[in-house]
């Protein structure tokens, strides 16, 4: 059996895909605050005082799982260590119910 086969091949047209763009950030300002600190994550007053080498470049930040007397004695202690905390205001309630 003979095929007939068309004289001019037909051309495949394939849909035509938008890129997407990934706008990226550098990579050294990337986990930076705009205030140009880098946050560190601070269990316990022994972990503030691992800050006191490198205190123009990190900021601590207190973790959400510490209790709001530890939080308090943490803030305190890094004000008199001169290391700028990025939720000083966190868990601290006002004493004027009681």
């Amino acid at each position: 059996m003979v095929t007939l086969r068309p004289l001019v091949m037909r051309k495949i047209i394939k849909p035509k895909v938008k890129k997407f763009i990934q706008h990226q950030s550098n990579k050294k300002t990337k986990p930076m605050l705009p205030s140009g600190f880098q946050k560190f994550l601070v269990h316990n007053v022994k972990e503030l005082e691992m800050l006191l080498m490198c205190n123009k470049s990190l900021c601590a930040e207190v973790a959400l799982s510490v209790s709001s007397r530890d939080h308090k004695t943490i803030v305190e202690t890094a004000a008199w260590l001169a290391i700028k905390v990025s939720n000083p205001n966190a868990k601290l309630f006002s004493e004027e119910n009681e």
